[in-house]
């Protein structure tokens, strides 16, 4: 089963800023091959489920690494039976109902 998610991770006890934690993870989703695009607050991926979840955890384990004694994540995620949707898909049709008007 394929997967789209929205993935924030937070690493929390390493200061203010986190910037080189998350570039770390996003080396991580980078490496997987799998779609992706960050924005402001994380990034989208997809793929099969077990690919975009070992992503996840290998993120948790290299922040931890890092030394990040705690980390808070978000995942919104959304999976479909009844056809194949990519990322671009979605963009595409709210896109076409706006009618060129971005």
């Amino acid at each position: 089963m394929n997967v789209i998610i929205d993935l924030c991770v937070v690493p929390l006890g390493v200061g203010v800023s986190v910037s080189p934690q998350i570039a770390a993870c996003q080396r991580v989703i980078q490496a997987s091959g799998l779609e992706h695009h960050m924005h402001a607050y994380g990034t989208n991926i997809e793929g099969p489920w077990d690919e975009v979840m070992a992503v996840v955890k290998r993120c948790h384990e290299v922040v931890h690494e890092m030394g990040a004694p705690r980390i808070t994540t978000t995942i919104k995620l959304g999976t479909r039976t009844d056809r194949e949707q990519s990322m671009g898909d979605k963009i595409t049709s709210v896109e076409d109902k706006l009618g060129g008007q971005m």
